[in-house]
């Protein structure tokens, strides 16, 4: 009995001591375990690992738990958080679906305000002789049909005065001869009431007055019709205190341009059209015209001419809407807006903002499965805010409402906690 004794107390010793290392040994695994499911990292940085929340020393972003942990702050795995962003994106902005709708198109375009060049009418010499009297002074003075501008001396008219007045007085039965010279009289510039004074007076005028055939403003040369953008070398090419070129004394070629005549009253907007637009264009379509000069000002006109021109080694398409002045309201050289509207277009429908150009390639961030990905589109018309979508698109999909904030570079990942 006392040697069972002994050796109950040599050996209780030693199964204690094996109980504890057992009971030691099973529990030390689970603390390591635990410690090694808290470890924290950066979803843009793996790299990264931390053993308490924080921030990536890197990007600054928020770490989020790393072992088999979802991610609580976007209530998503972990796996999709630490998808390669420049194909997949986690937001929370707004989202929009394409509509099937018809939308009215149009195209916007900038111009100015010109001369009507169909109104453009010179006064030149009849006959070569000297000015003796102008009356018409400087550019852009208002002249009327039948105002007298200028007094001249001719000898070539003075001559053929002279040669009706000798044959009336030595050879009145030469009808034929008198009827000539009043035709060649009448031709070179007298009037009627002239001629038959100098037949009734048998005296020649040797100062003779010149009265204008037209109505409008004065310039000194031809306007420039080109219909490109209006370019001048000088200026004071539309001041109106210049003096006119003609002046007292000078002698003038038969057929010199003298004056050229412009009526105000009658004007046009001259448009100029991006080449992308072109094909849409059309006469007779209805044009909307703003001024930024006259505010709440807006003239309705339409498309009454189209003309391509090269200026400068650029190549485009301007219109021209012709345009009422009676009351003197539009000025020459105003810049204007204009709206020209094109018809009607039914199709697949999406805001601008939710379409990124990158040159060749257009693109939009199509939502599935609560991810943004990168779907590549084709795009035809833009009207306003809206761009037609002709291919890569249905009404069905849903897409990111702001292309441009997406593709930023800042803005690739964003849950639910990063958003605040």
């Amino acid at each position: 009995m006392n040697e069972k004794m002994k050796v109950i107390k040599t050996v209780a010793p030693l199964l204690l001591i094996v109980l504890f290392l057992m009971v030691g040994c099973g529990q030390k695994p689970k603390v390591a375990a635990q410690i090694a499911a808290v470890k924290y990292t950066c979803p843009m940085h793996h790299q990264i690992l931390e053993d308490q929340p924080g921030v990536c020393p890197i990007c600054g972003m928020t770490l989020v738990k790393k072992y088999g942990q979802a991610s609580e702050s976007a209530g998503i795995d972990l796996n999709t958080v630490l998808q390669p962003v420049n194909s997949t994106v986690i937001s929370s902005i707004g989202t929009i679906s394409p509509e099937q709708r018809a939308v009215p198109v149009s195209i916007e375009a900038d111009g100015f305000i010109d001369y009507d060049a169909r109104t453009f009418n010179n006064i030149a010499a009849r006959y070569s002789g000297r000015i003796e009297k102008l009356y018409v002074k400087y550019s852009f003075e208002e002249i009327y049909k039948g105002e007298r501008i200028f007094d001249i001396y001719s000898p070539d008219i003075v001559n053929a005065q002279q040669d009706l007045i000798f044959l009336l007085q030595h050879s009145s039965q030469e009808t034929e001869l008198i009827r000539a010279a009043e035709q060649k009289l009448l031709l070179l510039g007298l009037t009627p009431s002239e001629l038959k004074q100098v037949e009734k007076s048998h005296k020649a005028f040797y100062s003779l007055p010149v009265f204008s055939p037209y109505n409008g403003h004065v310039h000194d040369k031809a306007h420039d019709q080109n219909v490109a953008m209006a370019e001048t070398n000088s200026d004071q090419a539309y001041a109106t205190n210049v003096p006119l070129s003609i002046k007292e004394g000078m002698y003038v070629e038969q057929g010199q341009t003298l004056f050229n005549v412009v009526d105000a009253h009658r004007l046009w907007a001259v448009i100029k059209v991006k080449n992308t637009d072109i094909a849409n264009l059309k006469l007779h379509q209805a044009v909307s015209i703003s001024m930024p000069d006259i505010p709440g000002k807006t003239l309705d006109g339409k498309v009454d001419f189209i003309g391509p021109f090269l200026q400068n080694g650029d190549k485009a398409t301007v219109i021209r809407v012709y345009l009422d002045n009676m009351d003197h309201e539009l000025k020459v050289n105003s810049l204007v807006k204009a709206v020209i509207t094109t018809g009607i277009k039914r199709g697949l429908w999406v805001p601008r903002a939710a379409v990124t150009d990158l040159g060749q390639n257009k693109i939009v961030w199509l939502k599935a499965a609560g991810l943004f990905k990168v779907h590549q589109v084709e795009s035809g018309l833009m009207s306003g805010d809206s761009v037609l979508i002709s291919k890569g698109l249905s009404a069905q999909d849903t897409i990111a409402a702001n292309a441009q904030y997406l593709t930023d570079s800042e803005s690739f990942i964003k849950t639910k906690t990063h958003g605040k």
